[in-house]
């Protein structure tokens, strides 16, 4: 039975960090998103879904993303699965976002 890539029980990590953090706005914002999309009586998937989409990350993208970087990546997934958005159609919508925000 191979590991996924998130159970790490038994294996050496390195120290935990304990120390509490302030939510960053981006934090804050991807929190809001994730509620929204997975409201149990009217969001878009299940927080179980989210949790799946988190799980099937790469090795090195699980490891090199941040705690909410993960649930961008997971949400991106999703909402591409569920038809809400095409991937060309989001594609286009961040390029056009970074083209404004060098422009500004």
């Amino acid at each position: 039975m191979t590991r996924a890539v998130h159970d790490l029980g038994g294996q050496p990590a390195g120290p935990i960090e304990l120390a509490e953090h302030e939510r960053t706005f981006f934090d804050q914002r991807v929190d809001a998103m994730m509620r929204i999309l997975a409201h149990p009586e009217h969001g878009y998937y299940t927080v179980d879904a989210m949790r799946r989409a988190i799980e099937s990350l790469s090795g090195d993208q699980y490891f090199e993303l941040g705690y909410y970087e993960r649930w961008v990546r997971a949400i991106r997934q999703l909402v591409i699965e569920k038809r809400l958005i095409s991937e060309d159609e989001l594609n286009r919508k961040l390029t056009a976002l970074k083209m404004a925000r060098r422009l500004a």
